[in-house]
């Protein structure tokens, strides 16, 4: 039993190290984000994007948060306002690019407004690591 176990945890990691990770930046227009809704509307939401959740199963590593407030800072110090509207993340885990984009098919974010926005980005290593 003990054998099979640590079999299972083996591939585990295995199919980690194997599998590319995808970070998903979610877009929409300041004015949206904004926007006034009631309980039941910020309810039904949640349930689509948790429908989302559990359709990627374990390749949705971090389901990620909603971010506001973004800062552009530029080589002098300087700092000013995001103009990106980036809005939240998650990170995925797939094979290659098709699987990730794939895995976004229908995803809440893209049905809720036409402003909307997905990117999804493959993580690389750094150089020499």
């Amino acid at each position: 039993m003990i054998i099979k176990k640590e079999i299972n945890i083996f591939k585990s990691l295995l199919k980690s190290a194997i599998m590319k990770k995808f970070i998903v930046t979610y877009h929409m227009p300041d004015e949206l984000l904004w926007a006034e809704s009631n309980a039941e509307d910020r309810e039904k939401g949640m349930e689509e994007w948790m429908a989302w959740a559990e359709k990627c199963g374990d390749k949705l590593i971090d389901f990620g948060t909603p971010l506001m407030g973004g800062q552009k800072l530029s080589q002098d110090g300087s700092s000013q306002e995001s103009k990106r509207q980036v809005c939240g993340y998650s990170i995925l885990q797939a094979e290659n690019m098709d699987e990730a984009k794939a895995l976004l098919q229908e995803h809440p974010h893209l049905g809720w407004n036409g402003a909307c926005e997905i990117e999804v980005h493959e993580s690389i290593p750094p150089p020499g690591m």
